[in-house]
């Protein structure tokens, strides 16, 4: 849960900085491209630390049942968010696609942690 809490201040932090260095013209997709992968991640990482101690034999399970859930979240998102909410797709993609790969790498390195009993 307290790693949960760093992911978000730090990506608040993240995207506060990206605001600042290209404009405050892409702060809404910049926003917006780091909601979704910090939600995901977020929850994701509180309910396989969770499901760990409690049961580390089906984690496995639960976690390619969140995988698929994943996809369609995501799919879903950047679908709204490109044709529904008409966001500017380079400085969303760019935003989306870089929390997305830091969140995911932070969230790994905590399963590794957790995994080896740290």
């Amino acid at each position: 849960m307290i790693a949960a809490g760093w992911m978000i201040a730090v990506s608040l932090g993240a995207s506060l900085l990206a605001i600042g260095l290209s404009g405050r013209r892409t702060a809404l997709e910049v926003l917006l491209g780091m909601l979704a992968p910090l939600a995901a991640v977020s929850v994701s990482w509180v309910v396989t630390e969770r499901a760990y101690r409690r049961d580390p034999g089906g984690l496995m399970a639960l976690m390619m049942r969140a995988f698929a859930a994943k996809v369609v979240f995501f799919g879903a998102y950047v679908a709204v968010m490109l044709g529904v909410v008409g966001v500017r797709p380079v400085p969303f993609v760019v935003s989306f696609a870089g929390f997305f790969i830091a969140l995911y790498f932070v969230e790994a390195l905590l399963m590794r942690r957790l995994f080896s009993g740290g």
